[in-house]
Formats: C-alpha cells, sequence, structure tokens
C-alpha cells in the first residue's frame, strides 16, 4: 500500500455506483488528482471521514508514523478545502495515541490536527467526543495488565471550514427531551433566577417546546451489533470486516447537522463506506473512496437495495 503516482491522471470508473453515490477503488491522493476532483470542485457539502489513526504501531488497514503522518494528513487539507462548496464543512474522526512501550499518551493527533489547520488555513468550528462505552479496555498492558491507565473509550472529531459560519442548523439534530424537561413544558413551572455561574435564567427561558433538547459536542455511541445487513453479506462473501468501523449514529449525526437532502458528501478513507451508507438513508449524494479491494467489496453490504457498475449521475 506504499505506491504513490504524482501526475495528475483521467477519472477513474466507480467500483460500484448506487442512485445516488460512487464509490471509487484507489489510495485519495491518487483519485483527488485524477479528473473526478475537477468534477468535484466547489461541490461537496461535507467530507467526512475517519483516516488511519496517528498511532505507534502498524495496523492492516495501513497507517503511517509520527512525523510522516502528521505530513501526510496535512498534504489533503488544501485539496479538500477546494472540493468543499462557500458553505462546506470537514469532519474528520482521529483517535488517541500512545507513545511505543510506554503509558504515556502521544500529541501526533493534536500536531497533526495544528498542521491541517495551518496548511489549509481553515477554521475550527467545534470539537466533538465521541465516547463508546463498550470499547475494549486499551492499551491493553497498562489497563489490563499493568492495571497503571483506565480504558481509552473515545475519538475526537474535528469540525473545520472555510469559513467561521458553514452550513449548519442544530434543529435536524436534536434529542428526546428528558422526563424532567417534559414535566417543565406540562406545569409551565421554572425556577428562574441569577445562578452561582452568574447567568440570569429568564421565568420562560426553558419553558419553550421547540420539539428536542440541543445535544452537546459529547455523543455516544456503541458498535456492537452482531448482526447487520454488513456483517452478513462480509461473512456470505468470506470478506475480512474492517476493523476499525465508523458507527452509523455518528456518520448521520454530521450528516443531518452539516448538510440537506440532496448536498454531496465525500470521504475519502471510506473503509466500509459507512458515511456512503448513511447518506444513502438521509437522501444526499455521496461519493467514497477506498484503497483496500478487500474493504470496498465487502461495503457492497451497507445496500441492501444492491450496487451497480453503470454510469455515475451524480456529477
Amino acid at each position: 500500500m506504499e505506491r504513490r503516482s504524482e501526475a495528475a491522471g483521467p477519472a477513474p470508473s466507480a467500483a460500484y455506483t448506487t442512485t445516488v453515490g460512487a464509490m471509487y477503488l484507489g489510495f485519495a491522493e491518487d483519485v483527488l488528482k485524477s479528473a473526478l476532483a475537477e468534477g468535484l470542485r466547489g461541490r461537496v457539502q461535507l467530507i467526512l471521514t475517519s483516516p488511519p489513526f496517528p498511532l505507534n504501531r502498524k495496523k492492516k488497514y495501513g497507517n503511517r508514523l509520527g512525523d510522516e503522518y502528521i505530513e501526510w494528513l496535512a498534504a489533503f487539507a488544501p485539496s479538500f478545502k477546494e472540493l468543499l462548496t462557500n458553505s462546506g464543512s470537514i469532519v474528520i474522526e482521529m483517535g488517541n495515541a500512545w507513545e511505543a512501550g510506554e503509558p504515556a499518551m502521544s500529541t501526533l493527533a493534536l500536531e497533526a490536527l495544528l498542521k491541517f489547520l495551518k496548511v489549509g488555513d481553515l477554521k475550527l468550528c467545534q470539537q466533538f467526543i465521541c465516547h463508546n462505552p463498550a470499547r475494549l479496555p486499551t492499551p491493553a498492558q497498562w489497563v489490563n495488565v499493568d492495571r497503571i491507565r483506565v480504558k481509552d473509550s473515545y475519538t475526537h472529531l474535528w469540525w473545520m471550514a472555510a469559513t467561521t459560519r458553514p452550513k449548519a442548523d442544530n434543529r435536524r439534530v436534536l434529542k428526546a427531551y428528558s422526563r424532567s424537561m417534559l414535566k417543565l413544558l406540562r406545569t409551565q413551572k421554572y425556577n428562574a433566577g441569577r445562578r452561582p455561574s452568574e447567568h440570569h435564567i429568564g421565568a420562560k427561558s426553558f419553558l419553550k417546546n421547540n420539539n428536542g433538547a440541543i445535544p452537546s459536542n459529547v455523543l455516544t455511541f456503541t458498535n456492537t451489533l452482531s448482526t447487520d445487513p454488513y456483517l452478513g453479506y462480509c461473512r456470505e462473501q468470506g470478506l475480512p470486516l474492517h476493523p476499525a468501523r465508523m458507527p452509523g449514529e455518528l456518520a448521520a449525526f454530521f450528516i443531518k447537522f452539516l448538510t440537506e437532502a440532496g448536498d454531496l458528501i465525500l470521504d475519502p478513507f471510506a473503509g466500509s463506506n459507512t458515511t456512503g451508507a448513511a447518506a444513502e438513508d438521509l437522501q444526499r449524494r455521496w461519493v467514497a473512496i477506498e484503497a483496500n479491494d478487500d474493504y470496498l467489496q465487502g461495503s457492497k453490504g451497507r445496500f441492501p437495495a444492491g450496487v451497480s457498475c453503470g454510469p455515475e449521475a451524480l456529477l
């Protein structure tokens, strides 16, 4: 997986398509230098992706180490920015890294983020945390064996854009009201006034029914299903499961928050194509790129209605 091409090439053919999306086989750095990128330029509303994490040991899905990772990820920033609409966003999921052989966290993820923002001249709109309470205890040596750390159960998601006001609407991602909030709405009684934080809460501030609560930037999703169309398809076809799958609910959250029906979404490190499947379910157009053919073939199982090798109608 170390081959790289420098010259721009013709637009590649999609490995498969749906009525609103197309999946391409290849390295993102190659595909985004092809004529395909010209067709996408200025048209992508959201780049939502989970690139290989900056780990200190090699994984089967391919990842770079140390400074090489920082430079590799930052090199995508200008091309990503060029693909966006004027109101478009980039959301990158990034896990934590640990120093090799030491119970100390690495700063690689933060360094990579800062370099990406600088090279792309991007604004950091907001930081999100995705908490997975069912995640296995890691790093195993320090958590399970030496018992000197607690398990690492979250990833960061960094929301970036070329502007501080990209398209976004939190009314599209409202949560169900809690029991206590439903009681307030029913009784229309609230303890208004000044709080110890010096905030002043008006008598009617919390008594309007907005059809849901605004979510926080800490999102809790698990990825523990033992049966779903993707898992079943991979087993039937004898294909390996992707070891670092993004929860579908996580992809859906950002797609609903930052895009509208008909918008175009790109995932340049698609893996099992969670992003494409979530976009399809939410009536968004999508383009995905994946370098590993086994993972690409397995991702077809995310589309129960089937896929085809027909022409890409979305560009």
